[in-house]
This record gives structure tokens, C-alpha cells and sequence, in this order.
């Protein structure tokens, strides 16, 4: 039997931001119609059950209830506290079943809170967020025959290398005990507090860890991006410190929302090689794929390293391109 589930984060592309910045606002039907394409595309290729979680909003369980599907739909019931821990409770309830491919409707924060909670699994994340970096802006249809053909085993074998990699994690440890994750960034902030959903105050920005530095993002990606570009094929991440604009001497203009630029002075960048240790202490906020959890200060500080030990995340474009090369596409009459 081959399964995928389709995991949507209902708060994801609907925050506060969007009152600060140029952002789009992604609706409940708008994401309806994506779970509808993801399960089409997995249903041409013969999947046999596509798993989806009750939530308050309904939008997977509305978007699939009146679809011809010849695979069978399960709804999983969830215990809700309507914060993040609901995805963390959708994906092990996924993986209880047996599902080992996963398709996230979300953003980076969203994919974080899923490598965390199953490092194991197989990913294809697609964006509804805001400032994304790692999920993909890829045809939803063509996303569900990739995940089918993948929970199908049809990728399986040496060959499918490249179409399927595993992703970098940035891993932290506190001093405290606690350990966390994040996906493409760890952001020092100073005078900021824990919870705070509004985008960065580039004044505030200290240093910043990326997995990912990419010039054509928006958020703290091309703020290292704009500097040294860092892919996630690449065995490294970049640091880069901030500084105040009076005491340095080269900064750059970066559009840290959607159509929202601002001038961010550099102190210095470095190359961070995998499993290099990176130390952030004094006082402020650490935070992790744009989510401030964790207040740093004199008896609180953290060592992140980067490792590539993260779920499986499909290339859709190369999968598919796979596919018709070995004639997967191609049925008997």
C-alpha cells in the first residue's frame, strides 16, 4: 500500500507581517486549492491513501471531500491547542501510520517544526509562508505525482541521487540543556523580545547563522546572500555579524520583507564548514527560522552547529524528469 499525507499549516501566509510589509495573504481557499491539486496529481499516478488531518478550518478535509479520488481519503483526529504544537501532533500522527512522504503547505517555520519533530521523513515542502527560503514554489499538481511516485518506491535506487537530498539542519544546544533546530537561519537580535511577530528591525540584528545565503530571497537569506552565495547543496553555511551603520564601513540594502528595504551594516562574514561550532551569548533574542522562542543572556548562551542530517527533500523538477526518462509516465492500452 502506498501512502502520502498532506500537512497544512492554517496560520501559515496569514500573520501580522503582512501589516508591515508588502506580503500577500494567503486564504483558506487558496490553500484548499492546493491540497485538491497535490491530491489529484498523486491520484493520476495510482497512490493508494492520502492521509490529512482534521483541523479547525477544515481545508484539507473540504478541499478533498467532493474530489472523484479512486485513493482512499483518511482523516486523522488530532488532539488541537491552535499553536505550532498541532503540526508537531499532525506529523507523528502521519508517521504512526506508517506514511514515510509527507507534502507541507507552509513556510520555513512550518517545515522547521516538521524536521523536527520526523528527521526521517521524505518532504516535498511547498510555500504559503512569508520570507521562505526552503519550501519550493513548484506546481501542486505536479508535486502530488512526485509524492506518489516516491511512497511508490519509485525513487528508491542509487540513481534517483540529486532528485532527493537530504536537508542541512542548523542544530542548537543551550547552556541550559534545552536543544532546538532551525532550518535556514538563527538570528541574534538585541533589545527584542521572545514572541515578537513583526519583521526585523535591522537595528536590532547582531549576528546571523544561515544554511542557505541566497541573493534572489527576501528576509535574512540575501542578507548573507547579497554578500557570499551559500546553496543547500553546499557543504557549509555562512556567518554573518552586524553592526551598528557609524562603525562600519560597507553595508548593504536588503529587502528584508516583501518590498521592504533596509540598510544593514556588516561587520564581517566567515564560512561556517558542516559541524563547526558557532557561539552566540550576551544578552538578546535567538531566533530560529523567524520564530523568537529563546532569550540569550549572562547565564543562557548557545553553540549551533550545522549538520546535514534533516528529512529528505524532493527536486519536483528533477523527479519528474527522472520519471520520464525511465518511462514511468507511460501506460499500456
Amino acid at each position: 500500500m502506498s501512502a502520502i499525507a498532506i500537512c497544512v499549516n492554517p496560520m501559515s501566509g496569514r500573520d501580522v507581517r503582512r501589516l508591515a510589509a508588502r506580503a500577500t495573504n494567503m486564504t483558506h481557499e487558496a490553500k484548499r486549492d492546493i491540497v485538491a491539486r497535490i491530491a489529484a496529481g498523486a491520484d493520476s499516478v495510482g497512490v493508494n491513501e492520502i492521509y490529512i488531518v482534521d483541523e479547525p478550518f477544515r481545508i484539507a478535509s473540504m478541499a478533498l471531500d467532493w474530489m472523484p479520488l479512486k485513493a482512499k481519503v483518511v482523516t486523522l483526529e488530532i488532539e488541537l491547542h491552535h499553536d505550532a504544537t498541532d503540526t508537531e501532533r499532525a506529523v507523528r500522527a502521519f508517521v504512526g501510520e506508517g506514511v514515510e512522504v509527507i507534502v507541507s503547505l507552509g513556510g520555513d517555520g512550518t517545515n522547521r517544526i516538521i524536521a523536527r519533530s520526523a528527521p526521517q521523513l521524505e518532504l516535498i515542502p511547498l510555500s504559503t509562508g512569508t520570507n521562505n527560503v526552503f519550501p519550493s514554489m513548484v506546481e501542486p499538481t505536479t508535486a502530488g505525482v512526485v509524492a506518489a511516485l516516491a511512497a511508490m518506491g519509485r525513487f528508491s535506487d542509487d540513481a534517483t541521487r540529486g532528485i532527493r537530498n537530504r536537508a542541512k539542519v542548523l542544530h542548537t544546544a543551550f547552556s541550559d540543556g534545552i536543544n532546538d533546530i532551525a532550518l535556514i537561519d538563527a538570528v541574534q537580535l538585541r533589545d527584542d523580545f521572545v514572541g515578537n511577530l513583526l519583521p526585523y528591525d535591522e537595528a536590532k540584528l547582531k549576528k546571523i547563522l544561515l544554511t542557505r545565503a541566497l541573493p534572489d530571497r527576501v528576509g535574512m537569506s540575501p542578507v548573507g546572500g547579497l554578500i557570499s552565495v551559500v546553496e543547500e547543496k553546499d557543504d557549509f553555511g555562512l556567518l554573518v555579524e552586524v553592526s551598528e551603520m557609524e562603525d562600519s564601513e560597507v553595508f548593504i540594502r536588503v529587502p528584508l520583507s516583501p518590498g521592504f528595504f533596509k540598510d544593514v551594516a556588516i561587520s564581517r562574514s566567515q564560512r561556517v564548514d558542516l559541524g563547526e561550532k558557532v557561539t552566540f551569548e550576551g544578552e538578546g533574542i535567538l531566533a530560529l527560522d523567524g520564530d523568537r522562542e529563546h532569550k540569550l543572556g549572562n547565564k543562557r548562551s548557545v553553540a549551533a552547529t550545522i549538520r546535514r542530517d534533516g528529512p529528505w527533500v524532493y527536486d519536483v523538477g528533477a523527479a519528474m524528469r527522472y520519471a520520464v526518462a525511465e518511462g514511468m509516465m507511460l501506460r499500456p492500452l
